[in-house]
């Protein structure tokens, strides 16, 4: 009978401790954790406030700008596509047309 009711008691008060060592950190990492994810939704929903914000001064400095007018491309022909003669179609292709 080797354990006396002294050290069965010191035994499981080093237990309670130990458990209650760990909760106290699982609970301290909980709180640091929900308040990160606190402080990452508040700047997320500032920075979305500010990109919306942007967005519409862009848009609305778009609206106030009347819109450039396109140029047509000026197409140039090359000396040898201006000399060429032009094709022309095979005689099967003139008797489908009839």
């Amino acid at each position: 009978m080797g354990d006396s009711s002294k050290d069965v008691r010191a035994k499981a008060d080093l237990r309670f401790r130990k458990a209650e060592r760990a909760a106290t950190a699982r609970d301290q990492a909980m709180n640091e954790y929900a308040a990160e994810s606190e402080r990452r939704r508040l700047k997320t929903a500032k920075l979305k406030e500010l990109r919306l914000a942007k967005e519409a001064e862009e848009q609305a400095a778009a609206a106030a700008v009347p819109p450039v007018p396109k140029k047509k491309p000026v197409v140039k022909l090359s000396k040898s596509v201006k000399s060429a003669k032009p094709v022309k179609p095979p005689k099967a292709l003139k008797a489908a047309k009839k």
